[in-house]
């Protein structure tokens, strides 16, 4: 299994709205980089959700139901989306400053590349991040 973490901007898609609806459409990612990480993605692979521009911390996890299809928000170009369900809110939210402040977590990608929508978490980062909100997976 793999670990992921999904940039949102909660006036757009918040955890609450993926709480609601159950199944998010993961979709309207215009980044190669993104899609490709997407496109690695595996049902059943675990991801955080992250509240980006508002908030700006991890809130939730999530898991990918199914894996990389069409994006059906696409006019145009070879973009993909995948589902999601939500699995747990965080017991208690991490902050970006929380994550860039831990040395051990200094060569995460939200930190040195905080503006890639889809990024893949290592093993290491996940466990330290879910040990920080104080949840058990």
């Amino acid at each position: 299994m793999n670990h992921w973490l999904l940039k949102t901007e909660p006036s757009t898609f918040s955890w609450s709205d993926l709480v609601r609806d159950k199944i998010g459409h993961w979709d309207g990612v215009r980044n190669y980089q993104a899609r490709n990480n997407l496109r690695a993605m595996k049902k059943g692979d675990l991801v955080f959700i992250y509240h980006s521009i508002e908030g700006k911390c991890l809130i939730g996890i999530a898991k990918v139901v199914r894996e990389a299809y069409q994006d059906v928000s696409a006019k145009e170009g070879d973009w993909s989306m995948v589902d999601i369900e939500p699995v747990e809110k965080m017991a208690r939210e991490i902050t970006l400053h929380e994550i860039k402040t831990n040395p051990d977590l200094r060569a995460m990608v939200l930190v040195n590349n905080s503006r890639l929508s889809v990024q893949p978490v290592t093993d290491q980062a996940w466990k330290i991040c879910l040990k920080m909100a104080k949840t058990a997976l």
